[in-house]
């Protein structure tokens, strides 16, 4: 997520307030969002069309873990409307800081990097990694440095987290396949292009299913520099939207304090294993 960088998706390269990388003002240059998604009654959310975490489904409706969060806390603050606007992972970012939506909803990953440019509400979710390997997996790719090992022909997503946790452990940026997403991932696999697609585990255990000619492997914790590299994925919002941030953060916490959020997350596949109470905070200062 996002996940992969997803997460990170899922989406997934890993915020809230007290990151002092970005502005604090809530008023700076768009006034408070918040006053004028509800006013309009309407909030754009950018999504990466990425299963579990925030896509289209096959009767044209937004739906995932995200937006569907996304969906009973703007309620819960007075804005009935949540719509979508479909990107690229990778614009992610750009499209929320240009300002052709208003608010990430695509489960990303929380990341100092990614702290730099947007803020973000605490993760709703924490995820391991795993691979798209064909079946049997002939390879035995089940780490980032497996792949080092055997020279395997790694994919990932853009924008993925998973680029530099490969990195990380010796995997050259510029041998890697990057795709627009784990679907093109188990293309990519499937026909022989690559031998591994790296993604969240969630993601991965998903989009294999059905596919005869590819698995995913056990989820497991990458490493970046001898400490994990938590995974965890959140709301992503401008710099200058902390109004709205902090607003969308308290109905968060409560909905994890009433157990409602696992509630809405468990029909895509998250179990309590992924619910966590780590702050975006943290994970920007990690």
């Amino acid at each position: 997520m996002l996940a992969g960088l997803g997460a990170l998706g899922a989406a997934g390269t890993i915020g809230v307030a007290g990151c002092s990388r970005v502005p604090t003002t809530g008023k700076a240059g768009e006034g408070n969002l918040l006053e004028r998604i509800r006013a309009q009654n309407t909030v754009r959310v950018g999504i990466a069309g990425e299963v579990p975490y925030g896509y289209i489904n096959d009767q044209g409706e937004l739906t995932g873990e995200a937006p569907e969060i996304a969906k009973v806390i703007f309620n819960r603050l007075g804005v009935e409307n949540v719509v979508p606007v479909p990107t690229e992972f990778g614009s992610l970012i750009p499209g929320l800081r240009s300002q052709q939506f208003d608010v990430v909803s695509a489960g990303m990953y929380i990341n100092p990097q990614r702290c730099e440019q947007v803020i973000f509400a605490d993760p709703e979710y924490v995820m391991l990694d795993a691979f798209i390997v064909p079946k049997g997996n002939p390879k035995g790719l089940n780490t980032y440095e497996d792949i080092v090992r055997t020279g395997a022909k790694m994919a990932t997503g853009t924008a993925y987290a998973e680029i530099d946790y490969a990195v990380a452990a010796g995997v050259p940026r510029d041998e890697m396949l990057i795709l627009p997403d784990q679907v093109a991932g188990l293309a990519a696999v499937e026909q022989g292009r690559a031998d591994v697609f790296a993604g969240t585990s969630l993601t991965v255990r998903l989009v294999v299913e059905g596919s005869d000619r590819a698995e995913s492997t056990e989820p497991f914790q990458p490493m970046v520099d001898g400490e994990p590299a938590i995974g965890a994925g959140g709301f992503a919002f401008r710099p200058s939207s902390t109004v709205l941030r902090d607003a969308f953060n308290r109905e968060l916490r409560r909905l994890k304090e009433s157990g409602e959020l696992l509630e809405i997350m468990r029909p895509f596949g998250f179990t309590e294993d992924e619910m966590t109470d780590l702050t975006a905070k943290e994970l920007c200062a990690s």
